[in-house]
């Protein structure tokens, strides 16, 4: 189950609407009108839905407009409800409890970007054609992903955004691409000559493990990926390691196959939790000592000094050392 943490804030949803048959936006805004935090381009919030689940998702409007947040969501029927309970139930008037904003997925400035989504990943994105906008910079082109026209959120507003304006040149025209229009795309003639781009992609694992391999010849610190799809456990090398459970003391083995999170709970210790893919930190834990193999998408840098999250994450190190917050 999740639980709110001391710095989560509640919301009223003051707007609705479908984009497409699958996808909702929210307008979220303070009860009493204050602004909301500052938040920057790729920055997303926790949301704790009906359903109870936790759900991070992306920042998709002007975010120099602190007295909205805006979110899209995608009602997925195969997942464990957050997403069904938010497009489902969810109406204006609601409150919601939301966390502060985190950005694993910052915009950086550069003289050129390359602008990736695929579906719902169009989210953050977004919020980045519009700074880019208001920011005036020239060199910018957009490629979105989607199943059809009619699985495409904000493809009109999108379209007016980045039309191409023969008199400023503010942006570069977009590519849509539908793939069961088009089938698959050849990315390589945007990829070939890197130039001065930066590079920021949201969507899909195989996607992003596509982009990764064609990129090989970018410098890795202009290639930026956000997985808004969660992370994987057992995506990397996993070796087992001793886990001590500092108020009792307690050492647990974590065998290779098996999460911290499970293995705590299967030790009899209750920890909240919520996504078990490392986007929501409701299972977030004090690292008091060893050196942590971090997986998550939500701790920042200086953080992850200090914290964990046991859904995603293991050990460097032969043992860590963990307590509640």
């Amino acid at each position: 189950m999740s639980a709110a943490g001391p710095a989560d804030l509640t919301v009223v949803v003051t707007g609705r609407r479908m984009l497409t048959a699958e996808v909702c936006e929210f307008e979220l805004r303070r009860r009493d009108g204050g602004l909301l935090e500052q938040a920057e381009p790729g920055a997303h919030i926790t949301v704790h839905t009906p359903s109870g689940e936790a759900r991070s998702y992306s920042l998709t409007s002007d975010l120099s407009d602190r007295s909205r947040y805006v979110i899209a969501v995608r009602r997925d029927g195969a997942g464990r409800g957050g997403s069904r309970s938010m497009v489902d139930e969810v109406t204006e008037g609601d409150s919601l409890t939301i966390s502060s904003p985190r950005n694993a997925f910052e915009l950086v400035d550069a003289p050129a970007y390359l602008l990736v989504a695929a579906g719902i990943g169009i989210t953050p994105i977004r919020a980045m054609l519009i700074e880019l906008r208001r920011r005036g910079v020239r060199d910018v082109q957009l490629v979105y992903a989607s199943r059809s026209r009619e699985d495409t959120p904000y493809l009109d507003e999108l379209t007016e955004l980045v039309a191409f304006d023969e008199i400023d040149g503010l942006m570069q025209p977009m590519t849509l691409h539908h793939r069961f229009l088009h089938g698959a795309l050849d990315w390589w003639p945007l990829l070939e000559s890197p130039g001065d781009r930066h590079l920021y992609v949201c969507g899909p694992e195989p996607l992003q493990n596509e982009l990764r391999a064609l990129t090989m010849h970018w410098r890795p610190s202009r290639v930026h990926m956000e997985d808004f799809a969660g992370i994987s456990a057992f995506g990397g090398i996993n070796l087992p390691f001793d886990l001590e459970w500092q108020p009792s003391g307690a050492t647990i083995t974590v065998p290779e196959a098996v999460t911290m999170l499970a293995a705590l709970e299967g030790a009899g210790i209750d920890v909240d939790s919520s996504c078990d893919s490392g986007t929501c930190g409701t299972c977030r834990l004090r690292l008091i000592d060893g050196e942590a193999d971090h997986r998550d998408v939500v701790l920042t840098e200086s953080e992850r000094r200090d914290f964990v999250m046991p859904c995603v994450s293991r050990a460097k190190s032969g043992r860590l050392v963990v307590a509640p917050l």
